[in-house]
């Protein structure tokens, strides 16, 4: 028999929950890969790129084939492709100069800024609570990036910052999909043309080593595809609120890969502007009203 979506998996753990953290270790590990492969040199951006959404591609296309048939819940979008693409590209590029925990910090606060402000541009109305949680996560942000010997370089951190509003309107396109799985893995495969047109355009500085491309590979095909396809799993349990608040703890665990695994150090002005940044998010997400509870049948 079974177990049933969000039922017991483990005696007093349930899908939900492994399925959950899964997919948070998983985005984590996506920063983690990404600056492990590009600090070392041991591939460039473009290359990391590329890999990682091919390698993403043929790990979605697999999993989504004995679901479904190719056109079942899933349409045709260059548009989404395009900001999946354009996530992708300058979070590698954004790597080069990054540690993983300022990147996955702001990377996550921009995709929930833009997602936040996405909702009160389709007519939300913010409650003074939602202001005021948006009003300390951008302050957070800002004092981050203010200039001093612990500041982000500039370039890398708006880079990120690109990748993180491509990602939120990519989620926000995303938000009413039939089929999430079948439609990330067409949106993964059409970014095929884009990722050849890159290479031709970085040509005379791809670089690429054993390691990097099984660094890439791994972030597209595991931390990627399946962490999307663990996301996927867990969603239909969560609460829309709860699903963006768990996503706090990214940020989190980013910086402990980054201290274990990289050797990073983490500054009082990251802890600060975390604690702003994550803080005020939640504080926001909490604050939004509820919308009244639909029957079930």
């Amino acid at each position: 028999m079974r177990a049933r979506p969000g039922g017991p998996i483990l005696p007093g753990v349930s899908h939900t929950a492994v399925f959950t953290g899964l997919a948070l270790l998983a985005f984590a590990a996506n920063s983690l890969l990404c600056r492990l492969a590009l600090s070392t040199g041991a591939i460039d951006p473009a290359s990391f790129t590329g890999v990682r959404l091919l390698t993403g591609a043929a790990a979605l296309a697999l999993l989504a084939r004995p679901r479904t048939s190719p056109a079942a819940g899933a349409e045709p979008s260059w548009a989404s492709a395009a900001m999946l693409f354009l996530y992708a590209v300058p979070f590698s590029y954004a790597y080069v100069s990054l540690g993983a925990a300022t990147g996955a910090l702001l990377l996550f606060g921009a995709v929930q800024l833009t997602m936040i402000l996405g909702a009160v541009r389709r007519g939300h109305h913010p409650t003074a609570g939602e202001w005021a949680g948006l009003a300390l996560a951008f302050g957070g942000l800002v004092y981050l990036l203010l200039p001093g010997f612990t500041a982000p370089p500039p370039l890398g951190a708006a880079l990120m910052l690109l990748a993180g509003a491509a990602w939120g309107v990519y989620s926000l396109r995303g938000h009413r999909v039939q089929n999430p799985l079948a439609q990330t893995a067409s949106n993964f495969a059409r970014t095929t043309p884009m990722v050849a047109a890159l290479g031709l355009a970085a040509a005379p500085t791809l670089h690429l080593e054993v390691r990097g491309v099984l660094l890439a590979a791994l972030s597209g095909a595991v931390a990627s595809g399946l962490g999307y396809v663990a996301w996927y799993r867990a969603l239909p349990a969560l609460r829309g609120v709860i699903a963006s608040v768990v996503q706090l703890a990214v940020p989190v665990l980013a910086a402990g890969g980054g201290v274990l695994l990289l050797g990073e150090r983490i500054t009082p002005r990251l802890v600060l502007a975390s604690l702003a940044v994550l803080g005020g998010i939640g504080w926001a997400l909490l604050a939004r009203p509820r919308p009244a509870a639909v029957a079930r049948e």
